[in-house]
C-alpha cells in the first residue's frame, strides 16, 4: 500500500507551530527565531516534505520561473548567454523558462506575451527598435534586456560594438592591409554600430571601408556572400564579419574558392564563439563574454524581482583575440 505523501499540516504538527508559519518559511515570507527555524528544517528532512509549486504559486504569486528569449539557440552567441542565466537563475532558486524566437521577428511579441503570464520576470534578446517595444512596459513584469535601450526605462547589458570593430580594424591596419570590407546583418540593430566603428577607424587612415550584407547572422549566409564579396570589382585584402558564424561559412567558401586563408584574405568575426578556435585557420575574433553577459542579465533580473531595480545599461569591453585567419599583408 502507498503511502500518502506528507502534507504542510504534518510539518506543522511534528514542528509545534501553526501552518502558517510553516508556509511563511518554506516561501521565505517571514524570519522566525534559530530554534523554531531548527524545528522546520528538522520536521521537512524528517519527513520528507516537498511543497507544491503550483500551490505556492497560487498563494504568493510568484512562480519561482524566469523567461530568457533568445533569436536563435543554435548560435553559440546566444547558448553561451543562456549557460550564464542559468547558472544564477540555479542558485536563486528560480527555474529558466527558455524561448526561441528563432531570428523571426513578428512571432517575438506573440511570443513574449505569452511567456509573460507564465514567469515572475523576462530577460529579452529581440531585433525590434525601442519605437516598436513600449508594449512590453505594459506586462508587468520586471524585465531587462540585451541589448542596449536609449528611450526605455528598462536596465540592460550588452557589448561596446563600435570598440568591438575599432579594435579589428586596428588590427588588421596593423597588419598591413588597406582595402578592408565588412560583411554584416542589416537587420540587427547593432549592426550600424558595428559599421561606425569600423568606419571611423579606416577614416583615421584615409580609407574607406565596403559594406556589404550578409542577410542572415548564419555561416550558411557568410558561405552564399563570399563569393559576392571576393570576386567582385573591389576584392579586399580583408574582411571583417557581423559574427563568428557568418566568418566560419565565409571562410569555408573562400577555401573552395581556391583562396588561401590568411594569405589571400585575413577574416576576422565578432563573438568569439567555442569553436572559432578550433577552425582552419583559426578564427581572429572579438570576444563580448556571452556568459558573463547572461549572468549579469539574471543577477539584475532577481535584484528587481527583490525590489532593487536599476535601469542602467551595463557594457562589457570587447576583447580582441588573435588567431591564425589574420595575418600581415603580402
Amino acid at each position: 500500500m502507498k503511502k500518502n505523501s506528507p502534507t504542510i499540516r504534518d510539518v506543522a504538527a511534528a514542528a509545534g507551530v501553526s501552518v502558517a508559519t510553516v508556509s511563511k518559511y518554506m516561501n521565505g515570507a517571514q524570519r522566525f527565531s534559530a530554534p523554531v527555524e531548527a524545528k522546520l528544517k528538522a520536521a521537512i528532512e524528517e519527513l520528507g516534505y516537498r511543497s507544491n509549486p503550483l500551490a505556492r504559486s497560487m498563494i504568493t504569486g510568484r512562480t519561482r520561473t524566469i523567461g530568457l528569449t533568445v533569436l536563435d539557440i543554435s548560435n553559440p552567441h546566444f547558448t553561451n548567454v543562456v549557460k550564464g542565466a542559468n547558472r544564477v537563475a540555479l542558485r536563486h532558486d528560480y527555474t529558466l523558462l527558455l524561448v526561441d524566437t528563432d531570428e523571426n521577428q513578428a512571432r517575438e511579441r506573440p511570443l513574449i506575451e505569452a511567456l509573460a503570464q507564465r514567469v515572475d520576470g523576462l530577460i529579452v534578446s529581440s531585433r525590434m527598435s525601442d519605437d516598436e517595444s513600449h508594449w512590453m512596459l505594459d506586462l508587468g513584469k520586471p524585465l531587462v534586456l540585451m541589448r542596449r535601450s536609449e528611450h526605455l526605462p528598462i536596465p540592460s547589458v550588452g557589448i561596446d560594438n563600435r570598440l568591438a570593430t575599432y579594435m579589428l580594424a586596428r588590427h588588421l591596419l596593423n597588419l598591413g592591409h588597406r582595402q578592408i570590407a565588412y560583411l554584416g546583418f542589416g537587420q540587427a540593430r547593432i549592426n550600424d554600430e558595428r559599421i561606425r566603428g569600423a568606419r571611423e577607424c579606416l577614416e583615421e587612415a584615409g580609407l574607406t571601408l565596403d559594406v556589404y550584407d550578409a542577410h542572415a547572422p548564419t555561416a550558411h549566409a557568410g558561405e552564399h556572400a563570399c563569393s559576392r564579396v571576393m570576386l567582385g570589382p573591389r576584392r579586399p585584402q580583408a574582411v571583417m564579419c557581423y559574427n563568428d558564424l557568418i566568418a566560419l561559412g565565409f571562410m569555408k567558401e573562400a577555401a573552395s574558392l581556391g583562396l588561401k586563408l590568411p594569405q589571400d584574405v585575413s577574416v576576422t568575426g565578432v563573438d568569439n564563439v567555442p569553436f572559432g578556435e578550433y577552425a582552419s585557420p583559426a578564427l581572429t575574433t572579438v570576444d563580448i563574454q556571452s556568459e558573463k553577459m547572461g549572468e549579469l542579465a539574471m543577477q539584475k533580473l532577481i535584484d528587481a524581482l527583490a525590489g532593487h531595480a536599476d535601469i542602467g545599461h551595463t557594457m562589457f569591453d570587447p576583447r580582441l583575440m588573435v588567431r591564425e585567419s589574420t595575418a600581415a599583408c603580402r
